[in-house]
This record gives C-alpha cells, sequence and structure tokens, in this order.
C-alpha cells in the first residue's frame, strides 16, 4: 500500500531510464513530412523573399512566406504566423520550409532569400524609461500601495536606496519545443511539447476557425518546460498551417539557437529599493519600483514588486512597476516569474539594512515578522515561517556565525555565510479527473493534465491508491490527452493543488459506485450490507469486521456484465481569491569565495519550507533542490548577452549560455514541516515547483558579501565584479 507523503518512485521512472516515454517528436505518423524555420536576421522592419533556389532544391514540398500563407480566422497579435511582412525581433520566425527529410528542410531553408527594408529599432532600455508605463500580472495590478511611504522613509533612523539588475534568461529545457501536426479534413490533431494542452486546443480552433472538439492534443511526456512551455507560440501554428498548407503531416522542432527569442525568456528588471526602519529595527517603509522590458507585440509584466507585497509587517508600503516596449521577442512565465527576481532584490536590501543597522538578518527579518498580510491585516491561510526559520537556522549552524565581513576564512577561501526568506503565492483552478474500476482487476485515474516532469503520474497514483486503498502497482494512470477530463495549465505551482482534489472526488464517488452495486447484488458476499459496514481493501469489498463476507472488484464486475465502474468529478476553488495564501521558506547558504580569483563556489545550502501537505517526499524534496539549483544559477552564472545595436542574442546555444553543472552544486539539504493547509483544498497540499528559486539567489549574494565585503547588486555575480 501506498499513502498520501510517502517517498513513492515515479510511476513513469522506468519509461524515462529505458527511454520507452514517447516524447512529442517521436510520434510516428504516415505520410510525415519535416519543416525548418527561417528566422529574421534584423530588428524591425518589412521583409520579402526570392525562394526559387530553395523551391528547387531536393525534396522540398513547399517554401511557405507571408506571400503565400493561407490565412487564419484569428490571429493572435502577440504570434508571428505570416499574416503580414513585419519583423518585430531579431530571431523572428519569418518563413517556414517543409520537406521529405529534415536534413532536406534544413539546406532549403538556407537557400530562402529574405529581403529587409529596415526601420529604426528599439533597444534602448533605459531610454525607454520615460515613456515607460504601468502593467498588470495575470490581472493583478502591477502598482499598489498603503500608507505614506515618503513619510516613512523620511522619518527612518537608517535607510537603504539601491538599485539592483537582473539580466534576461532564457528557458534551457532538454527538450526543445517540438510539434507534430497532421489534418483530417476539418479535424487537427497535434502532438505538442506543452504545459497546457487544453490552452494549445483552444487556441488552434480559434485561429483555424474550428470547434475546439475538432483540436486533438497529446503531450504525454514533456522534457522540461519551465514557463515557455506554458503558452502557445508560433511554431505550434505553423507546424498546423504548413500541414494544411501542403496536406500532409509536419514536424517542426525547434533548434536550440531558435529557443532564444520566439519562445519567451525572463526580462531585464532594474529594480530601486528603499527601506527605512527605527533604530531598533522596525521596518516603517519599503519603496519597491520595478522596470521590466516587453515587446512591441504584446504586454508581459515581470512581477518582480509583487513578493513586496506580503514578507514583512510594515505600515508603509509601496510597489510600482513599469514596461519598456523593445524590439525583442515576448517575454513569458520563467520559473518563479517575477518572484524570483523580486525576492533577489528585497531580501539583498534587507540584508543591507540589516547591517547598517548592526543587527544579525536573521533577527531582524524576525523583528518584521508579518502575522498577517500586510495590506489586508487578513490572516495567511496557513504561515509557519518562525519554524521554518529556527528549523534550518539550527541546521545551518547559524549562531556561529561571526557577523563581520571577511571575518571567516578557510585556507585561500573567504567563507561567508547568508539568508533569506522564500515566499511563492499558493491557488488553484479548476480540475477534473476521472477514476475507473475495470474488469482486469486494474484502475485507472486520469486527467487532461500534463507531467513536466514534476511527478503528476505519480501523484495521481498515489492520491487514489490511499483514498481507494489499492496498492499502487495495480494502478494506471493517463494524462496529457484533451480526451480526458479537462485539467488546467501545469504552472504557478498549482497542478498538484488542483488535480489532487478532483483525483480524490473522482476516487471516492467510484468506490462508493462500487459499494452500492455490491451491496445490490444478491450474488455478492456482502449483500444486504449497510452502507457504513461496507468497506475497501486491496481491491476487495468487504464487510467490516468480517473478513469472510469479501470478494474481489474484478469478480464482482464479471458477475455484473464485465462493464467497468466509473466516476468523473470536477472541483472548483474553494478558497476566497482574496484570502492571503502564500507559501514561505527560509533558506541559508554557505559560500567560499578564492580571496585572489574571486571565483565563488557554493559550499552548502540548507532550506526549509513550509508548504501545505507533502503527497510525495520524493518527487517534492527534487523540486526543492531543482528550484535551488535555479537560484544559484540566478546568482551566479545565468544571463543573456544582447548585442543591443541589432537586438541579437549572441549566446544562443548551451555552450555559451551558462547554465549550473553538477560541478557547481553542493550539498542541498531540504524538508518541509508538512502542516496541510485544507483552508486551499481537500488535501491541504500547495504546489512546490517554484519557492525553490525565490530567496535562493539572494541567499547566494548575501553570503558573497558576508565572505568579501563587497555588496555586487548585479546579476549574475561573477569574478570580474569581485575583483
Amino acid at each position: 500500500m501506498t499513502t498520501i507523503g510517502d517517498p513513492f518512485p515515479r510511476v513513469d521512472g522506468p519509461a524515462k531510464v529505458t527511454g520507452t516515454a514517447k516524447f512529442s517528436a517521436e510520434w510516428s505518423v504516415s505520410g510525415l513530412t519535416y519543416a525548418w524555420l527561417v528566422m529574421s536576421t534584423i530588428p524591425s522592419g518589412r521583409v520579402r523573399f526570392r525562394t526559387a533556389e530553395a523551391e528547387r532544391a531536393p525534396g522540398v514540398v513547399a517554401v511557405i512566406t507571408p506571400a503565400n500563407a493561407i490565412r487564419l480566422a484569428a490571429p493572435e497579435k502577440r504570434l508571428t504566423l505570416l499574416q503580414d511582412d513585419r519583423v518585430y525581433y531579431q530571431n523572428q520566425p519569418i518563413a517556414i520550409v517543409v520537406a521529405e527529410t529534415l536534413e532536406q528542410a534544413h539546406y532549403a531553408a538556407s537557400l530562402v532569400q529574405a529581403q529587409y527594408d529596415t526601420a529604426a529599432a528599439k533597444l534602448d532600455f533605459f531610454a525607454g524609461f520615460p515613456d515607460s508605463y504601468p502593467g498588470s500580472h495575470n490581472n493583478e495590478p502591477g502598482d499598489q500601495s498603503w500608507g505614506d511611504v515618503e513619510a516613512g522613509l523620511k522619518s527612518a533612523a537608517v535607510r537603504v536606496d539601491q538599485t539592483y539588475t537582473t539580466p534576461i534568461h532564457h528557458h534551457s529545457p532538454m527538450e526543445p519545443h517540438a510539434t507534430i501536426a497532421q489534418w483530417d479534413a476539418d479535424r487537427l490533431m497535434i502532438y505538442d511539447a506543452t504545459q497546457h494542452i487544453t490552452g494549445v486546443q483552444e487556441d488552434s480552433a480559434k485561429m483555424f476557425g474550428i470547434p475546439k472538439e475538432n483540436v486533438h492534443v497529446t503531450s504525454l511526456f514533456v522534457g522540461g518546460g519551465f514557463g515557455c512551455k506554458g503558452q502557445l507560440w508560433s511554431h505550434v501554428i505553423l507546424a498546423a498551417l504548413a500541414a494544411k498548407q501542403v496536406k500532409r503531416p509536419v514536424k517542426l522542432v525547434l533548434d536550440r539557437p531558435q529557443m532564444f527569442g520566439p519562445i519567451g525568456a525572463r526580462p531585464l528588471t532594474h529594480q530601486q529599493v528603499s527601506l527605512g526602519a527605527t533604530s531598533d529595527g522596525r521596518l516603517t517603509a519599503i519603496k519597491h519600483v520595478v522596470h521590466t522590458n516587453t515587446s512591441l507585440l504584446e504586454d508581459y509584466l515581470e512581477s518582480a514588486a509583487f513578493p513586496t507585497r506580503v514578507m514583512y509587517a510594515c505600515p508603509n508600503i509601496s510597489t510600482t512597476s513599469r514596461l519598456v516596449p523593445l524590439n525583442l521577442g515576448t517575454p513569458t512565465y520563467t520559473r518563479a516569474p517575477g518572484v524570483a527576481t523580486g525576492t533577489y532584490a528585497i531580501e539583498v536590501a534587507m540584508d543591507e539594512l540589516a547591517y547598517a543597522l548592526k543587527m544579525d538578518p536573521l533577527q531582524f527579518r524576525l523583528a518584521n515578522y508579518a502575522e498577517n498580510d500586510p495590506h489586508s491585516g487578513k490572516p495567511f491561510t496557513e504561515k509557519n515561517l518562525r519554524d521554518c526559520y529556527s528549523k534550518a537556522a539550527a541546521q545551518f549552524g547559524w549562531a556561529k556565525r561571526n557577523h563581520e565581513p571577511r571575518s571567516m576564512r578557510d585556507g585561500h577561501e573567504l567563507i561567508g555565510w547568508g539568508m533569506a526568506t522564500e515566499t511563492y503565492p499558493a491557488k488553484n483552478l479548476p480540475a477534473s479527473a476521472m477514476v475507473r474500476f475495470q474488469p482486469n482487476g486494474r484502475v485507472l485515474v486520469a486527467s487532461g493534465t500534463q507531467e513536466i516532469g514534476t511527478g503528476n503520474y505519480t501523484i495521481m497514483t498515489e492520491v487514489a491508491a490511499d483514498v481507494l486503498r489499492v496498492p499502487a502497482s495495480s494502478i494506471d494512470a493517463r494524462l496529457g490527452d484533451t480526451d480526458l477530463p479537462e485539467a488546467p495549465i501545469s504552472a504557478g505551482s498549482m497542478s498538484t493543488a488542483s488535480i489532487t482534489p478532483a483525483v480524490k472526488a473522482a476516487a471516492e464517488q467510484a468506490r462508493e459506485k462500487l459499494i452500492a452495486l455490491a451491496i445490490g447484488d444478491r450474488q455478492s458476499p456482502v449483500h444486504g450490507a449497510a452502507d457504513g459496514d461496507v468497506d475497501f481493501q486491496n481491491g476487495n469489498i468487504v464487510v467490516k469486521g468480517q473478513p469472510a463476507k469479501s470478494e474481489s472488484f474484478a469478480a464482482l464486475l464479471k458477475r455484473n456484465g464485465n462493464q467497468p465502474v466509473e466516476a468523473t468529478a470536477s472541483t472548483k476553488p474553494q478558497l476566497d481569491p482574496k484570502t492571503p495564501c502564500h507559501s514561505f521558506g527560509a533558506i541559508f547558504a554557505e559560500v567560499g569565495v578564492d580571496a585572489d580569483l574571486g571565483v565563488v563556489r557554493v559550499k552548502r545550502v540548507v532550506a526549509v519550507y513550509d508548504v501545505g501537505r507533502i503527497i510525495n517526499r520524493q518527487t517534492a524534496r527534487s523540486q526543492f533542490i531543482g528550484g535551488i539549483v535555479w537560484g544559484i544559477s540566478l546568482a551566479l552564472h545565468e544571463e543573456t548577452h544582447v548585442d543591443w545595436r541589432y537586438g541579437r542574442i549572441v549566446n544562443h546555444d548551451l555552450e555559451k549560455y551558462r547554465v549550473p553543472v553538477n560541478a557547481d552544486i553542493p550539498d542541498i539539504e531540504v524538508s518541509a514541516l508538512d502542516i496541510p493547509d485544507y483552508k486551499l483544498d481537500t488535501l491541504g497540499a500547495r504546489g512546490v515547483g517554484e519557492i525553490g528559486i525565490t530567496g535562493a539567489g539572494a541567499a547566494v549574494a548575501n553570503a558573497i558579501f558576508h565572505a568579501t565585503g563587497k555588496r555586487v547588486r548585479d546579476l549574475p555575480i561573477t569574478p570580474d565584479k569581485l575583483l
């Protein structure tokens, strides 16, 4: 038996390690052709083409440009779908070549000659500040204030006023974006690497002007998404457009350089943070002003100021967000969007103020602990951050820290200890699931969610096994198909809190149906028993206290026409959206910095989280560690280099775009309090996929200051900035 919380191994693990897990580019489709995108080489203007040489190349089926592409019913403004000749950014899809083989398509694409009429491009981020404008994130306003911030700053005994910057970050999933599209009359089948199969279904139907039910989307496994596969991007519709135009199935897989621009990125942030406090360390005011870039196609706000609103008790808080449109691809959600970059700024500023006050950074945070939401005054659904602080500090040995910078050394290394607070909003969305008792003695649990590496196959299995009291080995989990009961996007740390209540409800309803069938069956050993006297254990229906009166559900179904018994349940959020609901954590980091070379090594990390009930300790641990790795990368490694003269990304591959490797990652010790939050959902679980990155970058940055005495406020922190 498995119960909720057990470190149950991934049920899809064997398929992944043996190579039998089928990803979106791996489906076998009869008559398949291959597509290759032609990308723009200017940031702004118009384009026309000479395609004769490409059309004559071996194996070419079609060269599709804005001049001959079919017209879409309702193209989305943020996508570039060959509906006009405008160029908005470097590396924008501007044409597509379809051929019999991938090699032929790639070669023919190199023969397409693009001729440009260039236009002035907006590529100066700082020059755009005077004309920047407000934005919103998921319908939450970018600007929010209360109290009198200026008066609070003026009355402060100690102040910090600093600017923090973060560069553009690009998602680097191992699996590139991949789509196979095929048509059967007006019915469209899409195999897509996506975090939201229903979103692909709905958007595709809208753009091609066909009913939603005419679009079938499959995505059984996603090889990493981290936000870039959360929205539908141009290449998906272009694959379907090409398939419709050539009247054959089309496979389109982006190569690594093509993933820098047209499928989103974490935008630049320029964050001005002002903090004021009394001489005894009570915050009097917080002011957080963020400028971030967006595109000329669509507004996207990196919500970096948002975490500042919930982290500390302060009577006067102002958060302001401004958008600067540039000729770059549209930014998008990147793991812990806004919160990763925002917690970096506010948590480094808090560290700076603690030093200015000559207070221990942990004690300073405890002195400003927010028992309730600082804005509304309402209590959080659950908040146990004090326990996270105390547990993590004890495990790390924080009490042994020498407060003075450059006071700790190990041979040639300067040693630094830093800490930060972590947070992430918790919510869920409507979801549906189905549980079916099958005549072969197995149980099917199914939902139209996605497996993006976080473990949805496993947690669906685990919850069904726990509710039904059947061995997990007798359960089959299905997901990633729009024919299944609808579920929301796998993003925003919402999947677990959304789909597990639906699985639980469906399992309970299916169990009750099965028991009712047995009670009403004159040949069943439990016939005539009262509902409350019948239990379901280990695949058997049994009268409580009378183990002899039992039978397997397979025997019951065989006797009743060999028909399955199933239930489909739909659940909705039970929490008022205005109720403050957040996860929190405490993270402590130790770094060693070479005294002469400025090379930083993170030596160990300890973090403790308050994220509600843990459904699976093993997969949750992996998510925490993965997030912390991203936080280390935020602090030390990741940076998209743009040639701002032309808007061209110059490190658009995994050789030059630095991400951490095993040698960069230290011992990471993570744990969770495992206190259920039943106000959010019936299982008491909150998401764990993103909180690990929040605060982690700040903890590393604060540790580097403690080691060196030098404060670097522009990420990433590289040796040249420390020398």
